[in-house]
């Protein structure tokens, strides 16, 4: 994920008074911001941390042999299993949402799903073989859920709007989220390559674990809108809505008793869940008696740009699928006679966003109504993510061959591509969200990245380092084409968008 994002606006604080009320006079002592955000920017670091530097290693260890530590399952469906796993994460964002929105509040959701996130990662590190696997991948898939929709929600909640610090203060948090995703990686597959993969999950357990006491201590400065819920459930509907979540859970362990779930059918079941998910939600929000005219036409602009966003992913996360495997067969990794590990590839990306979050956070600022608008900014990331596919097509061929430098250049194009797309698509998820359906509207943008994830490990399927060529041509070449359309899309989309940018 992409990690996540510096941002240009954020749905405006309900509480009608001044953004320095978060922390009074020291609200600007966390580098100009509030000084909660501190808080929020630590909880994050970590949970990315774990997240990232457990999915270092995630793929290696499905499909290297027993003999060198793996599970030993075959290699497509192992690609398919970490795309259906992503995809799960930002699926869960829906659930995160609707506890945020209807049942406990943003702030409980966050703290609770944080602790659930470290759980899975203990399973990971403890239990052996795929029941590990299993019970620790559902478990962070559902926590990590509800941190993503409700952190960005509650550093949104810091600002009341018109104030000029809000995307500095999403730029310094989008720079913790990739300090977590830098140095994860890098730990645990270190760990991992030395002292084996239970080693590297366990790392990560306790890089959880660290940013959870961390985010308890200070939880308390959070602003008291927080803590409230938006649109609380009524009593009559408490027991219809956890009947259904009992007979949700019975039917997907029935379905996987019976095996209509299995391991090769996993990236499509996401597939198929987030596209039934996103037109339900489209649906219940645009037919809703609670939002008005301006904000129904806001959320159709929406639209085109979930779709955009839903082809980007699919390019983006095979950072996770193809580019693992690619690392693992065709990178020579030979640093001065020592081989680096695999997971360290994963390292680059954060690096380069560290570096250039802040660049384009200042060039926004500096054009102010001159940057270009928001259906530009993922036309142009869509059809950057497709150049930088097409790129591998003149890497070296043979095991072991692409020079690191060569890989590193495709990455800085996925940066570029990112940063033009994430950061404004959390942006626009909050800009555009009915007032009654702020977190929900956040969970909508996440949704279409669990389809786009979902479908990378569907994709990474048809890679092999032997016939590479017509897969990185075509994947390629659909990115550009649809960065195509969204640009000659952009003036009706406006319209809709009823002046946000």
């Amino acid at each position: 994920m992409s990690r996540q994002r510096p941002l240009e606006e954020v749905t405006p604080s309900t509480s009608g008074e001044p953004a320095v009320e978060h922390g009074g006079p020291e609200g600007r002592s966390f580098f100009g911001q509030p000084w909660v955000l501190a808080n929020l920017f630590g909880v994050e670091m970590w949970e990315r941390f774990s997240f990232y530097g457990m999915q270092g290693i995630l793929l290696i260890y499905l499909y290297y042999s027993a003999s060198r530590g793996g599970l030993g399952i075959d290699q497509g469906v192992a690609a398919g299993i970490v795309g259906a796993y992503g995809g799960a994460v930002y699926l869960a964002t829906i659930l995160g949402a609707w506890l945020a929105d209807r049942a406990i509040g943003a702030e409980r959701t966050l703290f609770l799903s944080a602790v659930v996130v470290m759980l899975g990662h203990v399973a990971l590190a403890v239990l052996p073989g795929v029941a590990g696997v299993g019970v620790g991948l559902i478990l962070i898939a559902l926590g990590s859920g509800g941190v993503k929709a409700n952190a960005t929600s509650l550093v949104g909640s810091l600002y009341v709007e018109g104030d000029e610090r809000r995307d500095a203060g999403f730029s310094l948090f989008y720079m913790g989220i990739n300090l977590g995703a830098f140095v994860g990686p890098l730990l645990t597959g270190l760990l991992q390559k030395e002292w084996g993969f239970h080693l590297g999950f366990g790392l990560a357990a306790v890089g959880m674990a660290l940013g959870l006491v961390q985010y308890a201590v200070g939880r308390r400065r959070l602003p008291a809108e927080t803590h409230h819920v938006p649109n609380p459930l009524a009593p009559a509907e408490r027991g219809r809505y956890a009947g259904l979540a009992v007979l949700g859970i019975t039917v997907v362990v029935v379905l996987c008793l019976t095996h209509v779930i299995t391991a090769g059918r996993l990236s499509d079941i996401v597939i198929w869940v987030s596209l039934v998910a996103a037109v339900i939600y489209f649906t219940l929000i645009l037919s809703s008696s609670l939002i008005t005219r301006i904000e129904r036409r806001r959320v159709w602009a929406m639209v085109p740009m979930f779709v955009a966003s839903a082809v980007f992913w699919s390019l983006y996360q095979q950072q996770f699928t193809v580019m693992t495997i690619y690392s693992d067969q065709r990178l020579d990794r030979s640093l001065f006679g020592w081989e680096m590990p695999v997971s360290w590839v994963q390292s680059i990306n954060p690096v380069y966003i560290i570096v250039f979050a802040g660049v384009f956070a200042a060039l926004w600022t500096r054009l102010g109504e001159r940057q270009p608008s928001t259906p530009v900014k993922f036309a142009l990331g869509t059809g950057l993510m497709g150049v930088a596919f097409l790129v591998f097509l003149v890497m070296p061929s043979g095991a072991h061959a692409v020079p690191l430098l060569g890989l590193a250049f495709i990455l800085l194009l996925f940066t570029f591509a990112e940063l033009l797309l994430s950061p404004v698509g959390l942006s626009l998820s909050t800009k555009l969200a009915p007032e009654r359906f702020r977190t929900q509207m956040v969970a909508l943008f996440f949704l279409s990245v669990a389809l786009g994830t979902a479908m990378s490990g569907r994709l990474a399927a048809y890679y092999h380092p032997d016939h590479e060529g017509p897969f990185f041509w075509w994947i390629g070449l659909v990115g550009i084409v649809v960065g195509v359309v969204m640009l000659l899309l952009t003036r009706p989309i406006r319209a809709l968008m009823e002046g946000v940018r």
